[in-house]
């Protein structure tokens, strides 16, 4: 999970716990990721986990575009004197800038959202000993990933939060669910699969395990975790804002992304917004200032659909509780 959720605390309780601790690093700069990985090793000696996304080429809209975009954003109610200003190239960071630290530290594992890296960093991975495991939230992207020579797959169903996985932001989605996927992946794919997509205890480990995923991958079931980067704001909409349900939206980030419904969410359904990730950057002030107001309905509020089920306890004793949970559904 990008955006200061992951910290080097909770990766390493995670870590510690028998899990694998993950960091969301593709907005963060070498620098940071860097510190960010030696401070989590200096706790832990178990797996991490590093994630970056893989963009393509992007280019601003026309002008026409780009005020209508910015208009749409006015319907937020701010502030006559805040400005925002159109984001100008390179409009994404350098993966293999990003990458530089990883190579360095050689975390357990790297793993990649929206589509598979270059050979080069596929060769890099393999030659420093990393696992390499990418999403698909289709049978066809998980051919192409198996073809790529990647160790593992991430398997993302259509109740995971965040953003959606899908190789072509503005192409066709399968829209699976997590059961379903499975079932479409297990028999055809030979690599091992990582279930993602509302895994909020041991019994959904042990569901998706007996349906024939080799782990789980969870992130919403940590967001109110004492070690937890999330703002007070996310974690009280996550543990009191249970009516609300959660709802995909391309406001934020010019992508599809799942998170909790909110003011902003509804006020940008249907309006313009620009490609990803420029509209992330646009946005990018607007949230900074709801962080800093406490504000929950302006913030992106990523979450998967059974966010209700998180809990606020230490990460050790939630890996605790999946334990034993799971162990008990087996033995039943």
């Amino acid at each position: 999970m990008a955006g200061g959720v992951n910290t080097p605390a909770l990766a390493a309780a995670v870590a510690k716990a028998g899990g694998v601790g993950s960091f969301g690093f593709t907005y963060t700069s070498p620098e940071k990721i860097s510190a960010d990985l030696n401070a989590t090793q200096a706790l832990t000696v178990g797996p991490l986990n590093a994630n970056f996304f893989v963009f393509q080429p992007v280019a601003l809209p026309d002008v026409a575009q780009q005020a209508a975009a910015l208009l749409a954003l006015r319907v937020l109610g701010l502030p006559e004197d805040f400005v925002l200003q159109m984001p100008q190239a390179p409009f994404y960071p350098d993966l293999e800038t990003l990458l530089q630290p990883v190579w360095q530290h050689r975390p357990a594992l790297l793993t990649f959202h929206f589509g598979i890296p270059s050979d080069a960093v596929m060769q890099q991975a393999k030659a420093l000993g990393i696992t390499v495991g990418i999403t698909a939230t289709s049978l066809a992207e998980a051919k192409q990933i198996e073809a790529a020579g990647a160790d593992f797959i991430v398997a993302q169903g259509t109740e995971a939060g965040g953003h959606r996985g899908t190789f072509e932001p503005d192409g066709a989605d399968a829209e699976l669910a997590l059961d379903d996927l499975l079932r479409l992946l297990v028999p055809s794919i030979r690599l091992p699969i990582v279930a993602a997509g509302a895994v909020m205890d041991g019994a959904d480990i042990h569901r998706v395990m007996r349906l024939g995923a080799v782990a789980a991958q969870m992130g919403t079931a940590f967001l109110c975790c004492d070690e937890s980067g999330a703002s007070p704001a996310h974690q009280a909409f996550i543990r009191h804002e249970h009516a609300r349900g959660t709802a995909f939206t391309r406001g934020f980030s010019g992508r599809r992304a799942q998170g909790i419904a909110n003011q902003f969410m509804t006020q940008l359904e249907g309006q313009t917004t620009l490609p990803f990730p420029i509209q992330n950057t646009l946005t990018g002030p607007i949230r900074q200032r709801a962080v800093q107001r406490n504000d929950g309905e302006h913030q992106s509020l990523w979450a998967g659909q059974a966010y209700a089920k998180a809990q606020a306890l230490p990460a050790a004793v939630l890996m605790q509780r999946w334990r034993e949970q799971l162990l008990a559904c087996q033995q039943a």
